[in-house]
């Protein structure tokens, strides 16, 4: 049976990344975007771990820890603290919680922590590892639903993911993150995908990362423009398709 997980944060995307993340390694995931919503969701289910954001609106964090434990100030259920406030590590260790871990975390970070408090590995449940499995997407698309949607195409994949929604942003994530591939919608806010690309290709440190680009515009620029002006470009698409885009990536990192 799968181990239960009630992921708790109010960033949407990340709360998407996260819950396709765990659900591929075999947890069975339910998310909240709120300490409210999480009490909710916690009268119809019994986890086997609360992983909870403390900076969020409302009750935050910490009521939703008040709200959910003994008089004694016990949690009824095992809880794992995530937050982007790593310098308050220390105050996080005066509670009675299982682990604390700072964000952004690597992937592999997150799970052994679950994996120390839960006792065991993940059980898969029959799903073999795809190609893109732990090779890293960083993904820039300015429309907030299209970029759910290939995150979890990605995630689903195999790929972790780190999603932008402007053209500058990749830049920086770039340097930072050394991602295996960068996706990018070709028209974005402040800077186009071509243009970020030529950028990135003329960097020592992100000069060998292949890019593919998509333009959902209906335009219809010819690919060999764009492949011709960087050579890190490998791919053009002219759709946003979920699929198509990751096996285009998939063939771009097979060489």
């Amino acid at each position: 049976m799968k181990e239960k997980i009630l992921l708790i944060d109010d960033d949407t995307s990340l709360l998407v990344t996260l819950s396709d993340f765990l659900n591929f390694e075999g947890y069975d995931v339910t998310t909240a975007d709120s300490g409210e919503q999480g009490l909710a969701k916690l009268k119809g289910l019994e986890p086997d771990l609360i992983i909870l954001d403390m900076s969020m609106p409302g009750m935050g964090g910490v009521g939703f820890l008040r709200e959910m434990s003994s008089a004694e100030g016990k949690p009824e259920y095992p809880v794992l603290v995530l937050t982007a406030r790593a310098n308050m590590a220390d105050f996080f260790a005066t509670m009675d919680v299982d682990g604390f871990i700072a964000k952004p975390c690597e992937p592999d970070d997150l799970l052994a922590a679950i994996n120390k408090i839960l006792g065991s590995s993940p059980v898969k449940a029959g799903v073999d590892r795809q190609v893109g499995a732990r090779r890293k997407v960083l993904l820039a698309e300015d429309d907030a639903a299209v970029n759910e949607n290939l995150i979890s195409a990605f995630a689903r994949a195999g790929y972790l993911v780190e999603s932008v929604l402007k053209g500058p942003d990749v830049l920086e994530k770039a340097i930072v993150g050394k991602p295996d591939v960068v996706v990018m919608k070709l028209v974005l806010a402040n800077m186009n995908g071509d243009a970020v690309a030529g950028m990135l290709s003329e960097m020592p440190n992100t000069e060998s990362i292949p890019i593919v680009l998509y333009d959902d515009s209906g335009a219809g620029g010819p690919e060999e423009k764009y492949r011709k002006a960087v050579k890190s470009i490998r791919k053009l698409l002219t759709e946003n398709n979920p699929p198509a885009l990751v096996a285009a990536v998939e063939q771009v990192l097979a060489g």
